[in-house]
């Protein structure tokens, strides 16, 4: 582990702990502008969907960062009700802690009904 930063060592312990559960894995990306989300089969190594704060009808709303964290969210519940995925999906913060716009992305997509 030698001289990791405290962000790369909770990202290498969150992320250790959720592979070995070989569920689907919504992990995000968060900078100071923008939030991403995507869908990720470890199993197959692959992206199922991905949205983010970025594409043209989120990023025209004028709305403050949380609010929009939250929109996002949304999306990624919608998304994955309506590719009919019913498999456990376990919440991936990487290095971020649980608080903010991390946590109203959670809140949105768990407002779709999605468990995570």
């Amino acid at each position: 582990m030698g001289n990791l930063t405290k962000k790369a060592r909770r990202t290498n312990r969150i992320r250790f702990k959720l592979k070995l559960k070989l569920n689907l894995r919504l992990s995000l990306f968060r900078s100071n502008n923008h939030i991403y989300a995507q869908l990720i089969d470890d199993s197959k190594g692959v992206t199922i969907l991905s949205a983010s704060s970025a594409e043209k009808d989120l990023k025209t709303l004028k709305s403050s960062p949380k609010e929009i964290a939250f929109k996002v969210g949304e999306v990624v519940g919608t998304r994955i009700s309506e590719k009919k995925i019913k498999q456990k999906i376990s919440f991936d913060r990487g290095p971020y802690l649980y608080h903010g716009r991390i946590k109203e992305l959670a809140m949105g997509v768990r407002s779709k009904g999605i468990k995570i």
